[in-house]
């Protein structure tokens, strides 16, 4: 009968793994929409977080180079992302969602 109970226990794990992850996806995207409904202009260093988060959960580590010249925004949201390297995409999705929870708390 145990072993019984272990193989079903086994089963379940993967169910259990595939709903947190349902719902993390889910979380993530109601916390996009909140953030382009948000009551106020984030200052420039959290959209900058946001977009790092943001790009990290959905692409993974940035790719391509810096742009370079006078493309000043597009370094500052290269080097935001690249901060993130190797930060793993579930991690990226809780970091966006913090990001945009403190958003809109303020």
């Amino acid at each position: 009968m145990a072993a019984a109970k272990k193989e079903a226990a086994k089963k379940e794990a993967p169910k259990k793994e595939a709903s947190k992850k349902d719902d993390l996806q889910a979380k993530f995207e109601a916390a996009a929409e909140a953030a382009k409904k948000a009551k106020r202009k984030p200052d420039n260093a959290t959209l900058l977080k946001l977009y790092a988060y943001y790009k990290q959960a959905l692409e993974g580590d940035v790719r391509g180079d810096r742009p370079g010249g006078f493309d000043f925004v597009g370094g500052a949201k290269h080097d935001a992302w690249s901060k993130l390297e190797g930060m793993s995409r579930d991690e990226a999705m809780q970091g966006y969602i913090k990001q945009v929870e403190r958003l809109n708390r303020d």
